[in-house]
Order: structure tokens, then C-alpha cells, then sequence
């Protein structure tokens, strides 16, 4: 660990306590919810699977459950009643609010974000507006119906067209000047009737992990293709993780405290992930701008929440037992 490294993890357990407890202390039982029917459904398998390892290590007993278009199967595994529930999916239904308003029916904690703080940020206009009010400035943007990208641009080229509510870059295009076609082949889009249209923003990729109510450090995803869509975030050597980002300290403390002050707005709960685009081609330090935040960011051996922990000393059993003993229910 390098000593920027350690000092970090030491005022991060100064200020927190302890990372994770004892399994002594720990439930004894944690079911695992993964799969699911999104278009992350292999994600959030990868994700679960990890999951369910690292809690057995960490000493907790625990039981995995693919999760299915059978809502009736998943009921009567939850009314087994888990003394929590580790939520693993992504995408619609496992990170909208849907599972967890389920959850909270059934009177069974669990991880992540609540009810509310996931509808929320899983529709990333609203996200943004939402940062917006405490001071968190995001690209120019307009949500339109996908047929009206038909009748032209709805802004000036290079600009980037996104699913509303979609997770792990799935959808996203980045429409340039020259290019020869409309924004959206409407054939080709399985992703809603509606489209997030936002001004393209030249620069670095950057992502902030939030935990409990610690900004944890800056990492700066450089991509190996176009941009870090879908295939570069799950596909081993398609990016290069920079931790932590080799960026102005002031952009780190800025980045760092947009991502808890995202976090707060929203009222997310247990770990989250913030994502930024940074732009210092013009002006110096330069202009930082947030995309959005994921309430079930991804748990794989590629993942950026896991390896941000790392960094600060964090095992992964560890971060997966902090996130159990951090489950509960909103009502």
C-alpha cells in the first residue's frame, strides 16, 4: 500500500471506527439476490457470485438466489426470513426501487440504497436535477421522446444520447460530427420510448465510491476503445483504472465532495458510486461535471467500488460484511 495510501485508510477508520465486525456479531444468515431480468442480468450474476464467496469467508452463512421472471419463487425463498438480504442485482427491478419496496413489505433488511433513493437516482434526469440543489453542476441536457430525434438534432454535434434509466453504460451513444446517421436507429433501441439527449463533455472519466459517509478516493477510468461503454467495463483489459487519479488535489476534494453530497440529496444509504467527466482542455484546474450516481454499483473483480476499498486497506470480505451490517430497512 503506498503511504498516501495508508494515511487515507487510517483517517478513513478514524473517522468511521471499525470496517467490518466480527462474524461473532454478524447475522448468521444473508441471502444473496442476483441475476435478475435486465439488460445487467450477467453483471449482477458475476457480482452475486463474488458476493455470496466473500461473505462465506467473512464468516456469515449464505444462500444465493437467481432471480427470475418467478416473483413467486423469490417470495417464498425471502419468507425463509434471512436476517438480511444482500442485494446484487442491477438494472430495472433490482435497482429502481421495485425489489426493494418488496423487501420492505416483508419487513427484511437490506443493502444499498431504499426504496426512494433508488427510483431516484436509477433516472438520471432527476438525479441531476436533484444534485443540482445542492450545488452540483451536471451536463446540459433535455429528456425527449425518442421519435422526436427523427426530425433532427435536438442540439449542436458531439453530443451523447442515453437510455433514462439504465445502468453500466448500456444504450449510451455519442453522436459526432460527420457521423452518418440520425441520433437513434429506432429499430436498434430496446431501452424505453424516452432519451436523455446531453451535451458531450471532452475530457477524463472519473468515479468517486461513497461509503456509509466517506468519499472513499478518485479513480480515473482511462478506456482502451471509443468510450467506457458496457464492454469496457466487463471485459478484462479493455480499461485502465488510475488510483488514485493523477488530477489537481483541488478536483479530488471536489469530486470527492460532490459524490457525498450526491449521495446525501438522494438519501442513499450503505455504498454508492458517483461518475464524473473532468475537462481540463481550456482552463486550469478545469471544469468537473456529474453524470450520475449507482445505488448497486457493480460488485465483480472488475469493479471500481471493491477496488477503491482495496486501496484504503479494505478487503473485499471486508467491504461485503460492512454492507451487511449496514442493511436495514426505510419503514
Amino acid at each position: 500500500m503506498s503511504q498516501k495510501a495508508a494515511n487515507e485508510s487510517v483517517a478513513y477508520d478514524m473517522n468511521c471506527g471499525a470496517i467490518a465486525r466480527t462474524s461473532k456479531q454478524a447475522p448468521k444468515r444473508v441471502l444473496v439476490l442476483m441475476g435478475g431480468r435486465s439488460a445487467e442480468r450477467d453483471v449482477s450474476l458475476a457480482s452475486g457470485q463474488a458476493c455470496t464467496e466473500a461473505l462465506r469467508e467473512a464468516g456469515y452463512q449464505v444462500e444465493s438466489f437467481d432471480l427470475n421472471d418467478d416473483i413467486l419463487a423469490l417470495v417464498k425463498v425471502l419468507q425463509s426470513k434471512p436476517d438480511v438480504v444482500f442485494n446484487a442485482l442491477h438494472g430495472h427491478w433490482g435497482e429502481d426501487g421495485c425489489v426493494q419496496g418488496l423487501l420492505e413489505l416483508l419487513k427484511l433488511p437490506y443493502t444499498h440504497s431504499g426504496v426512494m433513493a433508488s427510483s431516484l437516482a436509477m433516472n438520471k434526469q432527476m438525479a441531476k436535477q436533484i444534485a443540482a440543489t445542492v450545488g452540483i453542476a451536471s451536463p446540459d441536457g433535455v429528456v425527449m421522446e425518442l421519435s422526436e430525434l427523427r426530425h433532427g438534432d435536438p442540439m449542436p454535434r458531439p453530443f451523447v444520447v442515453k437510455p433514462v434509466a439504465e445502468g453500466s453504460s448500456v444504450g449510451v451513444q455519442i453522436i459526432k460530427e460527420g457521423d452518418n446517421r440520425p441520433a437513434v436507429w429506432s429499430e436498434d433501441w430496446a431501452f424505453g420510448k424516452k432519451v436523455l439527449v446531453e451535451e458531450y463533455i471532452p475530457g477524463r472519466e472519473l468515479t468517486v465510491a461513497v461509503m456509509g459517509d466517506r468519499p472513499l478516493t478518485v479513480t480515473e477510468i482511462q478506456p482502451k476503445i471509443a468510450f467506457y461503454d458496457y464492454e469496457a467495463k466487463y471485459t478484462d483489459g479493455q480499461a485502465d483504472h488510475i488510483l488514485p487519479a493523477d488530477i489537481p488535489a483541488a478536483i479530488t476534494q471536489q469530486a470527492k465532495a460532490a459524490a457525498l453530497a450526491a449521495h446525501r440529496a438522494l438519501d442513499c444509504r450503505g455504498v454508492s458510486r458517483s461518475d464524473f467527466r473532468y475537462d481540463d482542455s481550456k482552463t486550469s484546474p478545469g471544469r468537473l461535471v456529474y453524470l450520475e450516481t449507482n445505488t448497486q454499483p457493480g460488485m465483480t473483480a472488475l469493479s471500481l467500488v471493491p477496488e477503491q476499498a482495496a486501496h484504503l486497506g479494505i478487503s473485499f470480505p471486508e467491504l461485503c460484511g460492512w454492507m451487511v451490517e449496514q442493511a436495514r430497512c426505510d419503514s
